[in-house]
């Protein structure tokens, strides 16, 4: 299941295929940053410069140039290296790099400030992401005033920058088959977990144990690592959206909202399950929840190619104004509820958001002023919500601290969409079923 070599060499010849003439795009990787004193964070590849490379190690750069009669494609990257090899693994070096990773030409890292300029003098336009790393953003720079001291030797500096993600992640936004494969396999195992805490739930768990149940079950499965914080929040915490500390004993009696989707080969999932904590929705809680299921049914009818961004969360919006009215919690009609937006007291965000490699991944949500249309390929979350503070005075007591989210990711379709995360139960009578098992 894992990308191809071939998948990332045409990824990088359809976006030099894009690119003006004369021109070169310079791709850093990410960066190992420190924990404390002498430690470090596990290290995670830049998603743009993985998407282009399939390459896993820090202090790498790419160099696209077409054009270039010694070849298109230059990796920087760290030299062979025995002695380190045996403390921190494996390095590819420039070798690897041509051999592996399909570089037509390859060079040490330590040799970058030598001969990048060289690549980029006579270019001219550079595309790049100004912005993204303020310390690499120097150093291009450094590189641009080299050229340009050489200028009366008959020097030539680019004369344009142009940003580089607007182009990529116009890229990235279209999911290949196989990633869309890979997204699958991340749901799935996402899935599964949010299963296992369905069953272990019970009156007196803590929020941070159901946390490490669904840590184990991705881990098992592949999903060694989160693509997001996990939120766990049990009655008032459900209303809070991003709580994260995990910290509080479930209580019998009330829902527990999880929000957690593990990284599967670079890939994330986001799946949000609400459940009640002793294994039964009472009244109140049933008819909150009934409204959020009809709300995310009502918007997925609008995923489809054709359809603009924006239709879906219109229509779970009305679904959830429709069913506040019913039960009293808003005032007036639906005309009026969306004109003064009385509604956002319950749902405050939006329907969803892309989804790839980043949990809220990269892509443009309007073009031109207008919502962007939805195309198949696109790959988005559904989640709608509703949450009834435990401060809100102007509702019964019955009602407050009832949060209640319910999130799916979904691959638009050529003819609608496909759900990735089904196999989470989210109807009333498959939790209490699954719990009780």
């Amino acid at each position: 299941m894992k990308t191809a070599k071939k998948e990332f060499a045409q990824r990088r010849k359809s976006l030099m295929a894009m690119m003006e003439p004369d021109s070169i795009a310079i791709i850093p990787s990410g960066c190992e940053k420190t924990r404390s004193r002498d430690t470090d964070f596990p290290f995670r590849q830049d998603n743009d410069f993985y998407y282009l490379s399939g390459f896993d190690e820090p202090e790498a750069v790419i160099a696209l140039i077409p054009g270039r009669k010694h070849g298109e494609v230059v990796f920087f990257c760290r030299e062979k290296d025995k002695e380190k090899e045996i403390w921190d693994g494996y390095r590819a070096g420039p070798e690897g790099a041509c051999d592996d990773y399909a570089a037509d030409d390859a060079f040490p890292i330590s040799d970058i400030d030598d001969i990048l300029p060289g690549l980029i003098e006579g270019r001219v336009r550079v595309y790049y992401a100004m912005g993204k790393d303020s310390e690499f953003d120097g150093r291009v720079m450094a590189w641009i005033n080299t050229i340009r001291a050489k200028v009366r030797s008959g020097a030539i500096p680019p004369g344009e920058f142009l940003d580089l993600d607007h182009f990529l992640h116009d890229m990235r936004l279209f999911k290949s088959d196989t990633e869309l494969r890979i997204m699958a396999k991340a749901a799935a195992i996402s899935a599964a977990a949010h299963c296992r805490a369905m069953r272990v739930c019970k009156p007196g768990v803590y929020e941070y144990q159901l946390e490490a149940e669904i840590s184990h079950a991705c881990a098992m499965d592949g999903g060694r690592h989160a693509a997001y914080n996990t939120i766990v929040g049990g009655g008032d915490n459900a209303c809070i959206l991003h709580y994260v500390e995990n910290s509080a004993k479930l209580k019998k009696g009330d829902l527990v909202l999880i929000d957690a989707g593990c990284e599967y080969q670079h890939y994330a999932s986001d799946i949000t399950r609400t459940f009640p904590v002793s294994g039964h929705f009472n009244k109140e809680q049933k008819a909150i929840y009934q409204i959020v299921l009809d709300a995310q049914e009502a918007a997925l009818t609008f995923v489809k190619p054709g359809n603009h961004w924006n239709e879906p969360h219109d229509a779970s919006v009305k679904v959830i104004i429709e069913g506040l009215l019913a039960l009293g919690l808003l005032d007036g009609d639906v005309e009026s509820v969306i004109e003064d937006k009385s509604y956002k007291a319950f749902y405050m965000h939006r329907i969803g958001h892309w989804l790839g490699m980043d949990v809220h991944d990269v892509g443009d949500y309007k073009v031109g002023g207008e919502w962007r249309v939805l195309e198949s390929g696109m790959v988005m979350t559904v989640e709608p919500g509703i949450y009834i503070s435990p401060s809100n005075k102007s509702v019964d007591k019955k009602w407050r601290g009832i949060g209640v989210r319910i999130e799916d990711d979904v691959a638009v379709s050529d003819d609608g969409y496909t759900l990735l995360s089904g196999d989470a139960p989210k109807t009333i009578s498959e939790i209490e079923a699954l719990m009780a098992s």
